[in-house]
């Protein structure tokens, strides 16, 4: 807070002080006195003057706003079943930023059964991003009389479909892992719209999730 002081005012004769001393009252005493006394005038408030107080910026508990990029992307429903199955697996991002490239997915049986049917799944929505798929629709592909799609030993389904996939899930069947066996199964990813994304990725045996040491086989994948 600003203080100005007052100067107190001066008599101009020398016998100011013995006709004060001889003839003032208490009243006029006090009077000379209180104009001696320094006085204060406040300051502006800072409503007045914003620009010399800047109001503090919004925070949430010292925690920053959170970023596009922190998003929770895109995930997967819970599977109807485990599969007591154990495997083990590894997933390869084998592209770059903006760019196309693949998935590589390397799932081996370390059991002596077999699982008839060997299931990749992801949310259908990332496709916005990266269409993902088992291999390139060419003309080698055609079948006479047939579309150029059609493959044997695997299957490429949206759901809800009739085997049980779930709604909003695309589900890549790659045919049957044999006791001890390992496939390694490239899955194309072709570039949509730039900019990373994460998802859930499972691997399942049918509709039930299978065991990789002891933990379900479902995972986060990121693509930058």
């Amino acid at each position: 807070m600003a203080v100005t002081v007052v100067q107190p005012t001066r008599i101009p004769y020398a016998g100011w002080r013995s006709r004060v001393t001889a003839c003032a009252a208490p009243a006029l005493l006090a009077a000379v006195l209180a104009a001696c006394a320094p006085q204060t005038t406040p300051s502006p408030s800072p409503a007045s003057t914003p620009t010399s107080s800047p109001a503090p910026s919004a925070t949430f508990g010292g925690t920053p706003e959170p970023t596009a990029t922190s998003s929770p992307g895109l995930r997967l429903p819970s599977p109807t079943a485990t599969n007591q199955t154990p495997i083990s697996y590894t997933v390869t991002v084998d592209l770059q930023a903006g760019q196309s490239g693949r998935l590589v997915v390397v799932v081996t049986n370390l059991s002596r059964t077999m699982v008839p049917e060997l299931v990749l799944r992801w949310p259908t929505a990332v496709r916005d991003t990266i269409f993902l798929a088992p291999f390139q629709p060419s003309l080698q592909r055609i079948r006479e009389g047939g579309p150029p799609l059609v493959q044997d030993w695997t299957k490429w389904v949206d759901g809800p479909g009739e085997s049980g996939e779930p709604a909003a899930t695309t589900s890549l069947g790659w045919g049957p892992l044999l006791p001890g066996g390992t496939l390694t199964i490239p899955v194309l990813a072709t570039r949509v719209a730039p900019g990373p994304l994460t998802f859930d990725f499972q691997i399942l045996a049918g509709e039930a999730v299978l065991l990789s040491g002891g933990v379900p086989a479902w995972l986060r994948v990121t693509v930058p």
